[in-house]
């Protein structure tokens, strides 16, 4: 395959030292005016960090979008169009900010890429952005460029029948070609399972209808892409454990963050945390180094962030899950406190085509993001109080706890669609592993929370 501004292939590094060795780095300098940054479709995560920077006064953001987990905020779904929103930041910013940023999977990634491109800003490539998010031509692509890493798998539509759902192979995962935050994955065992699993109300098809329709009106622009977001994929079931590795691409450069496990609740494939680092020995890092380089020079990514998910296969091999072209939000702060590596500070660099930020010494040997799921119907069993929060806060000042109780009809489903409900998030680092485990065990004690670490 013939692509334009092949990635040559990057130095290996495990820290702060060896990454600030391998490209030019720089400390961060207050500028003569604030850098204008478009930021869009922030939520949990950004809406929570961007005032520490906001605070320094080198940066002005202008932030935009909605948020999709979050009524009434994510009402907006029901008439979002993106060209009409892309249009609409183009009109109102051309001329007036100086990078466009989001570390959003669902829709902010790719306006990003397609304000960006618009307004003559650093971005990613909307095309090579978009074959990574839609699963299906991902797949095309991974079974073309690194076979190795390409798991057996299949489209199939959305109103698959009994009789075509029993010609597939079993057992199985099944995953929307466009979705995000593991919606409606599921592995399924049985034809019957399978039929179950897309059996929607009304209301749930228009949800579904509306969530994946911003990515098919982008799609009908691309002329490369055949293949509309209303399918899933089926693949083959993998055994094994996962890893999560988070990069950047920069000047011609893969560059790796940190790599993490990803702990699964026993006997199901949903989260129970992300630690970081990650065990990883040299070999499996010099192999996943090399596969994420053959995956972003294929792919034609060429600018910014990614976030790759790996299974490392019972009997040794790698096989890639998905290829996510964004910061990956929920993780970030986890490499400033291990790695020393301030991903936003180097995210706006980049989106600012401004000198990358020295690395400073890291401050912890250990980091995790913990899950708190229900899968019984249940949500959050108490309330964290008042007194609760300034606790954790006086205790624990780096901790950063996320709270996402539900009830009705919109807490059954999510136990559907995702196969769990997500009620808590906490993010925390520890002098090590074992610091970090009593750090989690106090908090789980001192809320009234299960502790399945």
């Amino acid at each position: 395959m013939s692509l334009k501004n092949p990635l040559p292939l990057a130095p290996r590094f495990a820290d702060a030292a060896a990454l600030s060795a391998a490209l030019p780095l720089h400390p961060v300098r207050a500028a003569a005016h604030p850098a204008r940054v478009l930021v869009l479709f922030g939520a949990d995560w950004d809406e929570h960090v961007l005032p520490r920077y906001r605070r320094t006064g080198r940066y002005c953001f202008h932030e935009h979008g909605f948020d999709l987990f979050s009524f009434p905020s994510n009402a907006q779904l029901m008439w979002f169009d993106i060209w009409r929103f892309v249009d609409r930041m183009v009109e109102r910013y051309r001329g007036r900010i100086d990078a466009v940023f989001s570390s959003n999977e669902q829709f902010g990634a790719l306006a990003a890429a397609l304000v960006a491109q618009r307004l003559g800003l650093p971005g990613a490539d909307p095309a090579s952005l978009l074959c990574a998010q839609h699963k299906y031509e991902a797949r095309l692509r991974l079974r073309e460029i690194a076979p190795d890493l390409c798991p057996e798998f299949e489209l199939i539509p959305y109103t698959i029948s009994l009789p075509e759902a029993r010609r597939l192979r079993y057992p199985m995962f099944v995953k929307p070609v466009k979705a995000t935050f593991s919606v409606l994955a599921r592995r399924c065992d049985t034809p019957e399972a399978l039929i179950e699993h897309l059996r929607f109300q009304p209301w749930e098809r228009h949800v579904i209808s509306r969530l994946i329709e911003p990515h098919n009106q982008a799609l009908k622009r691309f002329p490369q892409f055949r293949v509309s977001s209303r399918h899933l994929l089926v693949e083959e079931l993998l055994n094994g454990r996962q890893i999560n590795v988070d990069g950047f691409i920069h000047d011609g450069r893969v560059q790796l963050l940190g790599i993490s496990d990803e702990l699964m609740y026993p006997g199901t494939m949903a989260f129970l945390r992300f630690a970081c680092p990650g065990r990883v020995d040299a070999g499996l890092r010099a192999r996943i180094q090399d596969a994420a380089e053959r995956v972003l020079r294929g792919f034609g990514l060429t600018h910014g962030f990614f976030n790759l998910e790996f299974f490392v296969c019972e009997n040794g091999e790698l096989k890639l899950i998905e290829v996510n072209p964004r910061l990956a939000a929920q993780l970030a702060q986890m490499h400033e406190w291990v790695h020393g590596i301030d991903t936003y500070e180097l995210g706006f660099a980049m989106a600012l085509n401004r000198p990358l930020p020295a690395p400073h010494a890291r401050r912890f040997g250990a980091a995790a993001s913990f899950v708190w799921r229900s899968f019984d119907g249940r949500s959050c069993p108490r309330r964290p109080s008042r007194a609760d929060l300034d606790w954790l806060a006086r205790e624990f000042p780096q901790a950063r706890l996320e709270l996402y109780p539900k009830r009705g009809a919109s807490l059954q489903r999510e136990i559907k669609w995702l196969g769990s409900h997500r009620w808590a998030i906490l993010n925390m680092p520890g002098d090590d592993e074992a610091d970090l485990r009593r750090r989690y065990v106090r908090i789980c004690a001192r809320f009234g929370w299960p502790a399945p670490y």
